[in-house]
């Protein structure tokens, strides 16, 4: 058994500096190399919501108004964010994301769809099926 877990280990890490590589070409697309992970997860929250206020992402994110206005500049400097005036009330300004954000923002799902991909070309379609009868399985 720890002989075929140690083959498992080996499969999973080769599956994961795949994903890592996928993952990396994107970013790099987007020339940004000290991007934090909190960062990234801030603006995969942004991306979800499509547009949220300040007040929106700080009650989210479980920070203050001001913490979110710092971190908004500086996506606004890295041009991953905008502030768009709400149509509605002048005074509200909605977080909208760049194409650039957005880029980052799915970096993971396309890295991990690209390495779903490599998969499906390696598969036949009875090994994808069964593949994914065990993962299923995976709890």
């Amino acid at each position: 058994m720890k002989e075929k877990r140690e083959h498992l280990y080996v499969i999973f890490d080769n599956l994961l500096r795949i994903k890592s590589e996928c993952s990396t070409e994107v970013f790099s697309g987007c020339q940004l190399s000290d991007i934090s992970v909190k960062q990234i997860e801030y603006l995969k929250i942004i991306d979800e919501h499509g547009k949220v206020t300040f007040s929106g992402l700080a009650r989210i994110t479980s920070n203050s108004k001001p913490t979110i206005t710092e971190m908004v500049n500086k996506f606004v400097k890295m041009d991953c964010v905008y502030r768009e005036r709400s149509p509605d009330d002048g005074r509200m300004f909605y977080i909208r994301l760049t194409e650039k954000g957005q880029t980052i923002a799915r970096a993971e799902e396309k890295a991990l769809m690209q390495l779903i991909e490599k998969m499906t070309d390696s598969l036949d379609e009875r090994e994808m099926d069964v593949l994914i009868s065990i993962l299923r399985k995976v709890r």
